[in-house]
């Protein structure tokens, strides 16, 4: 009974506790008595004065319109009614004492769950370490992962259906944030007996007169406008095959030759049988990738992210 005597607070505004004005800390002290059998040892322990607590019983039972409890010069017991009164009410402490603590604990982002968008997730990427350094500080967040383009990322996080997104390259939302965490160098992936596989590292240039195989999902519809980007101006824009695959998928299509496609070189860790995987010497920048979420979501779950997202950079 202690763990509820600091509940004293009333309770809600359609609760026949208050339409009857019954206030918590009446129960709280009723309870108290109820253990001590005593009004003098239940005031000592409120920490409040006897005759506070015996006025404070005697108008519940002015309220509730039963006795609670019978007094003599021997001490105080229960009644029946008393006795049914106080288990009822004790389990509804115990209810609220859980509430509580729930409550406490979701604002603390120690429970609860998370959205995530994701491009992909590949095993020991950054992505993944971060996901899973995150689940081992905080078991009790559920992490509910979503694949999907940059593209359907942006409207889930504008209709709450993700909390957080990460997508490729730098991005500049008005009405979300983003901040870069981590860059990686871009790679070809190539079937391991393609003519280009002896060399050490590719042009642009050489990769013309390839297919390049882009999904159409995850980073995709990126890879297609880097792609037509680089051959601008420069050779005419190579042939892009769009497919509705999942990563492993187009890797197995890379290496039965259907075509090449692109990479970071976090991918190439998780070697693929017949694939080869080079950089490109004359690709200007490393690829970043971001981490968006709108500012009006202050799940602190979502902020233990961040942070960490930050610390792992």
């Amino acid at each position: 009974m202690r763990r509820y005597l600091k509940n004293t607070s009333s309770i809600g505004l359609s609760s026949p506790l208050l339409r009857r004005h019954i206030p918590m800390v009446a129960l709280i002290q009723m309870l108290a008595v109820a253990e001590y059998l005593s009004f003098h040892r239940a005031a000592l322990a409120l920490d409040t004065s006897q005759s506070s607590v015996s006025a404070r019983i005697k108008a519940l039972e002015e309220d509730l319109g039963i006795v609670l409890f019978d007094r003599n010069t021997r001490g105080v017991r229960l009644t029946e009614a008393g006795r049914r009164f106080v288990d009822q009410v004790e389990n509804a402490m115990e209810i609220l004492n859980h509430a509580i603590q729930t409550a406490e604990v979701q604002a603390r982002g120690e429970e609860g769950e998370l959205r995530i968008g994701v491009y992909a997730l590949t095993t020991g990427c950054f992505l993944d370490r971060l996901l899973e350094r995150f689940h081992g500080n905080h078991p009790s967040v559920r992490l509910h992962i979503t694949e999907g383009t940059a593209r359907d990322a942006q409207i889930m996080l504008r209709e709450r259906r993700v909390d957080v997104a990460f997508m490729a390259q730098t991005h500049q939302i008005p009405d979300l944030h983003s901040r870069v965490i981590w860059r990686d160098r871009l790679m070809v992936a190539l079937p391991a007996n393609h003519r280009l596989t002896a060399q050490a590292d590719v042009e642009w240039r050489q990769l013309a007169g390839e297919t390049f195989l882009v999904r159409h999902s995850g980073t995709g519809p990126q890879i297609h406008d880097l792609i037509v980007a680089r051959a601008a101006g420069r050779w005419l824009t190579p042939t892009i095959l769009r497919v509705d695959v999942v990563r492993s998928t187009l890797l197995s299509m890379t290496a039965a030759k259907h075509g090449v496609s692109l990479f970071v070189e976090e991918a190439a860790a998780a070697t693929t049988a017949n694939v080869a995987f080079l950089p490109i010497r004359d690709e200007p920048e490393t690829i970043a990738f971001s981490v968006v979420w709108s500012p009006s979501n202050r799940d602190p779950a979502l902020m233990k992210l961040l942070t960490l997202a930050t610390e792992l950079r």
